[in-house]
């Protein structure tokens, strides 16, 4: 196969092949367009502090080395806001030599500011995985603005493969635009695609500040939250809006995007010079998003958005993050939003799925 970021018939391929493996084995429900997800196992470690395992060592080691306490999943447990945990996936990983792997939050995972990470054996980077790696993989979990109640076999977070060099550069996706129009204005190209904040939007609502003392969310409880329990709304006034130290945000990008369907898309951030905060933590746009073809015309991107030390104010249509481009080794014989239940096709400012709209 060619290079660039694996489909999902390539990704079948691999579990079948026992490169991805899984108990209880990987279900097709699993299996996105570029990704497939990761499963929480039946125990959480809660543990004191964030950690890598390091070159050489274990992340089993480095729970007992940290560990807390251990927390039996398979009635449902809670997850606190403001800890740390860390929970053995059901699946594991035989990689071959030319094959690397990236992981990052799911979407609605990201919306309810639940930061997510991939961690490995002899790991020094979180969510990256070398080729040829053999071994486990572990979720670490932290809840920022709500507590959660998690199950075994819950999807928080998922993982690409690729082979090669599959990244556009700036001319390559400047070619790539003028071919299909990535996005429905002037393309801001520097190290991929600029996209800006949009607070001056028709309705008068241009996002949502999480509520400090929130209660708890059921990641299995679909459409089930009154947004006015866990969010307060922010309405448009004058083109500007002052980020709190420490508050966290739901935006949405002035753009909206296309991801062709020879291609896959990562939001990544952008210079830590522009001002005192973060933009997403949740970074996969599968091939077909914001596609008219797939039904996601008008498809604009949701900004997660944390302040940091100070407070800092965000003006309408500033350049806060981008999108790097990726080329598909294949075309994926299924793209987003195309038959496959996807939840933010076509979206605008969206809260996580488990809200009523």
């Amino acid at each position: 196969m060619a290079e660039g970021v694996l489909p999902a018939q390539a990704i079948r391929a691999l579990a079948a092949s026992g490169a991805i493996a899984a108990d209880p084995p990987i279900l097709p429900a699993q299996i996105q367009p570029a990704s497939i997800d990761l499963r929480l196992g039946t125990v959480a470690y809660r543990v004191r502090a964030s950690f890598l395992a390091g070159q050489g060592r274990r992340v089993a080691d480095r729970i007992a080395e940290f560990g807390m306490h251990e927390i039996d999943l398979t009635r449902g447990a809670v997850l606190e806001k403001g800890c740390v945990y860390v929970v053995p996936l059901m699946e594991h990983l035989a990689l071959p030599g030319d094959l690397t792997a990236v992981a990052n939050a799911k979407s609605s995972t990201g919306r309810l500011d639940l930061l997510t990470r991939t961690i490995t054996d002899g790991g020094v980077e979180f969510d990256r995985i070398p080729a040829g790696y053999t071994g486990p993989l572990y979720a670490e979990i932290c809840p920022r603005s709500f507590s959660v109640l998690v199950r075994p076999g819950m999807r928080l977070n998922q993982m690409r493969f690729r082979r090669g060099h599959a990244v556009l550069d700036d001319a390559a996706l400047a070619a790539l635009h003028a071919r299909v129009g990535l996005v429905d204005g002037p393309a801001v190209i520097s190290d991929g695609l600029g996209f800006s904040v949009d607070l001056r939007p028709r309705a008068g609502l241009m996002g949502y500040r999480a509520k400090p003392h929130a209660g708890m969310i059921d990641l299995d409880r679909i459409g089930a939250y009154d947004p006015a329990d866990f969010w307060e709304e922010l309405q448009a006034r004058d083109g500007h809006l002052i980020l709190d130290p420490g508050a966290f945000y739901i935006l949405v990008s002035q753009e909206a995007v296309t991801i062709p369907p020879d291609h896959a898309a990562e939001m990544a951030p952008y210079l830590a010079m522009v001002g005192e905060f973060r933009v997403h933590y949740a970074g996969f746009f599968d091939p077909g998003f914001g596609h008219a073809a797939a039904g996601g015309a008008g498809s604009r991107g949701v900004l997660e958005v944390r302040c940091h030390e100070a407070p800092f104010v965000l003006e309408h249509g500033q350049v806060v993050g981008r999108l790097v481009y990726e080329r598909m080794a294949a075309v994926p014989d299924t793209l987003y939003g195309a038959g496959i239940a996807s939840n933010y096709q076509g979206q605008g400012l969206k809260l996580s799925k488990h809200f009523r709209p």
